[in-house]
């Protein structure tokens, strides 16, 4: 047997010699031989440059390069990475050819391990098992050519026995940037290749479990657990078999039968009084089953069970008798470092990120993730839609575009592709199918619709009738021709990126199916606003059982910027083309696994207690499926004005999905402020995913008593202030502050000897555009607002300077300065707005801006003022909403206090630079120097940020480190800055409720005050 390369554009060539699926348990004795680490290497552009006969034992390749095995061969200096989202990654390389392969440029990475087999691994068979490798590989050992496999996601095994020699062996791949399987991974993903998942030898004795199927759930009543296993086993005659279920040290249930030969064996057995597997509370059991040979030989199957039911009754998706609510994540293997060679220390850290912010549910998005994943699930309690390896999103676009005809797409109808399909089907469900966390399968992503695709849902059926079968693409064939939907298909209707209300809608006509968003709140940049609307839906429609955000984490790569600093990195910036850009970025936490302020305002809608205080009692909502509150700590915490005046343990025991309310013990406030109260609740315990102490769930209430009015102190002062043909200027005891009349800004502030202003106060109208914005075209629709905050002025128009040249300060009978400065708006048509300074003889500066609309100019991004302190004014303290950065649709998850900031931290380092660093509901801040000089401002509850740069700095920046040197700290204050969108980022605009009302006057009022 040879390998036939010209095979490699041929769908029906997808393995041979390869090993059939099987599970993932463990066995003990292990016989294995990991080869991960530095292998020989040599690249070829295409297959043509390849070295002739490398594979053969004759040929030395000692003297090769080395690269590292897991890894992708683009991070190891061959070659560079690629994101494209759609686009399949060889366009403008060679036509795009439905099944046709790039001719003169596909690379092929190839490998060569020299390797001993040791001594307890002689006498044996010996396999090799590769975890994945992209997209496919041929292996030879010795010369000897073994076998081929494609399917980039699931593993590839195969026997080596024969070829095998005494002393040093050579094993030789070739792996092949791009296979028929490729057009079947169009997975909107950076594109790499090579292999990047764990390799290893492993030998079996006389006895071995070759596959394991395990069904363990509970009886009708949910009491007692009844496991089904079925055994492929290959023993001597004569072979005991044992099988035990194991509580730690306990038996609670075994059995024993005898086998011989290579056959299937059965059995089931019952525990009573079990404890049941859920993501709430992930109890697993352990399955030990052991084969003896008659000469002693032994080896014994482990595998990890969790006893569970998945069934949908009555339209709804229900886990162990209760309808769940997937407050999921579609998750990628990915870390910024490595790419998708992630290591098992990066997946926990990831899943413990998900667990700290009430994340439940994983969608392995848009293939088989490491099987690390699932076992750390199971282990942690996460629920997954395990998705097959399947995405021709390319086709679909061609389709889109008029490239091809309906009955051209494929895997469509096109039967030439169901072979490949099935085995995929069969490798992720024969690895997966023991783990507890699987709870429902997945024929792959966004590839339409078709007979071929049906028969993958029926495989699925097949093999694991246990759990149902998710699929989106065929609701979107309803686009081209709904007669082609086939319903069949899927057991749950699901959808991508649906307003809230749409799916409302939906519902009220179709009543057939559960209801999922298996991807939504498209988390790009500075993202996820209006996300409460879908998580208070799940509560409103119980066929709508949740979504899965897009997505965990940026695919973004750690590199170093121009200047040596480590730094974040998107497509294009590694020269790849074609290239999607920045869509890669769609994370709630960073490349690197450090947490977007984003999750705030996730972990907040995905907690599964909700609890609503006001100033006497308590409303307590528990969401859990299982577990009572009393499994918690509730802590509530009473502040006034901010700071914190009582705290208090509260025993609560609501039940699962069931309410109550309670007073709170704080008795009636009678002193004037505002007031909080923070009811916390948080672990009683460890658990394996936070400490005791932790967290998990909060509401917060605010009322006032006799609010007090900001009053000015030290009102005895008297005020000096002088007109001149260009400025106004008024000064105090310990203060001066200075307007132009030619521009009509505040251009200096000085409290003492101190110079406050590095640039002066004047209206703005303009954010940093976010991804979103860009996306819904933003930009284009107010444009005129952002030329309005660079170029509005009180000056150089003759009319307009005769305007303020007329202005003439008022003495108030307080003694304080009034007087109005007005501003002509570059926009089309005309516009203006004015703004009125107070100064008292305190140095308080009482600023309001008032405009009235005008209709033709639409809404604005932004209504508020801006200005630039020294950088030496870097700390901010403020009372308002946080702690983290908020915006009007994504401020849920904030609470009121006290919080505090450095200027040169608060810009989130998302991939592009753009508005971030907000926070609504502000009282007061402070922005100071080192020795606590600096300015304090009064904001009624407004909007504020402090950065180092302006709107349109950040805007200029393509990334972090094209931002110019730190100068100032910029002030950006607002009665309301519009919301930032997330429903989706290429069309889905701010929702009206979230954007400023321009149907009536806008004002905006604020004060400063030197300190």
């Amino acid at each position: 047997m040879f390998f036939d390369e010209n095979r490699l554009r041929d769908p029906d060539f997808f393995r041979e010699n390869r090993l059939d699926a099987h599970s993932d348990h463990a066995v003990e004795p292990a016989y294995r031989l990991c080869l991960n680490g530095l292998w020989k290497f040599a690249h070829a552009v295409n297959p043509s440059q390849v070295i002739p006969g490398f594979e053969q034992p004759e040929l030395d390749c000692h003297g090769w390069g080395d690269i590292h095995v897991p890894a992708h061969i683009q991070l190891e200096g061959w070659g560079t990475p690629q994101y494209a989202n759609t686009e399949y990654p060889w366009d403008g390389l060679a036509d795009i050819r439905p099944g046709e392969l790039p001719e003169n440029f596909n690379p092929v990475a190839c490998y060569v391990k020299y390797f001993r087999l040791p001594e307890d691994m002689r006498g044996k068979r010996v396999f090799i098992s590769f975890q994945g490798v992209e997209s496919c590989v041929a292996l030879w050992l010795n010369g000897t050519y073994i076998g081929f496999s494609s399917d980039s996601f699931t593993p590839h095994e195969f026997e080596l026995t024969d070829a095998l020699r005494d002393g040093e062996n050579k094993l030789a791949c070739r792996v092949y940037r791009w296979c028929s399987g490729s057009w079947l991974e169009d997975q909107d993903f950076l594109r790499f290749s090579g292999i990047f998942r764990d390799v290893y030898l492993y030998a079996v004795s006389s006895v071995h479990v070759w596959d394991l199927k395990i069904v363990a759930e509970p009886d009708e009543t949910f009491t007692n657990g009844i496991l089904r296993w079925q055994a492929k086993t290959e023993t001597p005659a004569g072979t005991r078999l044992a099988v035990c279920l194991k509580d730690g040290d306990e038996v609670l249930a075994e059995g024993r039968g005898e086998v011989s030969g290579r056959m299937e064996s059965e059995g089931s057995l019952t525990a009573d009084r079990i404890r049941l597997w859920s993501a709430e509370d992930p109890y697993l059991y352990e399955l030990r089953l052991t084969l003896t040979a008659p000469d002693g030989t032994e080896e014994t199957a482990v595998q990890k069970v969790g006893f569970r039911k998945i069934e949908i009754r009555d339209s709804i998706i229900r886990v162990n008798g209760v309808r769940v609510v997937f407050k999921g994540v579609n998750r990628h293997d990915f870390c910024g470092e490595t790419g998708r060679a992630v290591t098992e220390e990066k997946v926990r850290r990831d899943l413990l990120t998900m667990k700290r912010n009430n994340i439940n549910a994983i969608r392995t998005s848009h293939y088989p993730n490491a099987s690390m994943l699932y076992r750390l699930c199971d282990e942690l309690g996460l629920y997954i839609i395990d998705e097959n390896n399947m995405e021709s999103h390319g086709m679909w676009d061609m389709l889109w575009q008029g490239y091809i005809k309906i009955d051209q797409m494929f895997p469509g109808a096109q039967k030439a592709w169901e072979p490949m399909l099935l085995d995929r089907i069969r490798s992720v469900t024969e690895r997966d199918r023991n783990h507890p966390s699987v709870i429902i399968w997945s024929c792959g992503n966004e590839s339409l619709t078709g007979p071929v695709i049906l028969a993958m849902s029926r495989e699925f059926k097949r093999l694991d009738p246990t759990r149902p079968v998710h699929y989106e693409g065929d609701h979107q064939v309803d686009f081209f021709d709904p007669a082609l939907r086939l319903r069949e298909i899927t057991d749950i209707e699901t959808e991508m990126y649906t307003p809230a209300h749409k799916v409302r809608a939906y519902l009220k006509e179709h009543r057939e199916k559960p209801f999922i968003l298996c991807e939504y709140t498209h988390s790009m940049g500075n993202s996820n606003g209006a996300m409460h609307k879908y998580t208070e839906l799940a509560y409103e429609e119980e066929l709508y059982q949740g979504g899965f955000i897009w997505d965990f984490i940026d695919q973004g790569l750690v590199m170093r910027d121009r200047f040596g600093k480590e730094t974040l990195t998107y497509g294009g910036d590694w020269d790849d083309r074609p290239t999607d850009g920045i869509f890669c970025g769609n994370g709630i936490v960073f490349a690197d696994g450090r947490e977007t302020p984003k999750l705030q305002e996730v972990k907040y809608n995905y907690q599964d207690i909700v609890v609503r205080p006001d100033a006497e009692k308590m409303e307590v909502i528990n969401r859990h499926m299982f577990t009572s509150t009393a499994a918690f700590r509730c802590v509530a915490v009473l502040a006034r004005d901010g700071k914190e005046i009582a705290r208090r343990e509260i025993e609560t025991n609501v039940a699962p999905l069931s309410s109550a309310v309670y007073p709170l013990p704080f008795g009636k406030q009678t002193e004037p402020g505002e007031y909080t109260v923070t009811v916390s609740f948080r672990l009683r315990e460890d658990k394996p995913w936070a400490s005791e102490g932790f967290e998990t769930a909060f509401g917060q209430g605010v009322w006032s008593v006799e609010e007090k009015e900001h009053t000015c102190q030290h009102l005895s002062g008297e005020l000096f202030f002088m007109n001149s043909p260009w400025n106004i200027t008024v000064r105090g005891d310990h203060f001066s502050v200075q307007f132009s009349r030619l521009t009509g800004a505040l251009t200096s502030y000085r409290w003492g000897d101190t110079e406050y202003l590095k640039g002066p106060l004047l209206p703005n109208f303009w954010r940093a555009p976010t991804n979103n914005d860009y996306g819904n075209r933003m930009p284009q629709r107010y444009a005129q607002w952002k030329i309005a905050s660079q170029y509005c002025t009180a000056g150089f128009d003759p009319e307009t300077s005769k305007k303020n040249a007329a202005v003439r300060p008022q003495q108030e009978a307080d003694g304080s300065v009034t007087f109005t400065m007005t501003y002509d708006l570059p926009t089309k048509p005309a516009a203006s707005c004015a703004v009125t300074y107070r100064v008292r003889p305190c140095g308080r500066v009482d600023v309001r801006m008032d405009y009235d609309p005008v209709k033709e100019l639409g809404e604005m991004p932004e209504f508020g003022m801006i200005t630039k302190l020294s950088a030496d004014c870097g700390r901010v303290r403020f009372y308002g909403l946080g702690p983290e950065e908020n915006y009007i649709d994504r401020r849920e998850g904030a609470r009121l206090g006290i919080w505090d900031y450095r200027a040169e931290e608060n810009l989130t380092p998302y991939l592009l630079p753009q508005e971030c660093g907000n926070r609504t509901g502000v009282r007061w801040a402070e922005v100071t120097d080192a020795k606590g000089q600096g300015l304090k401002l009064w904001l009624n509850g407004g909007e504020f940020s402090a950065l180092p740069w302006t709107p349109h700095e950040i805007e200029n920046a393509a990334h972090g480190y094209e931002l110019p040197p730190v100068n100032y700290t910029v002030l950006k204050l607002s009665t309301r800055q519009m919301g930032i969108a997330g429903d989706d980022s290429w069309g889905a605009r701010t929702h009206p409720e979230y954007l400023l009302d321009v149907s009536r006057p806008l004002r905006f009022e604020f004060s400063f005050k030197g300190i």
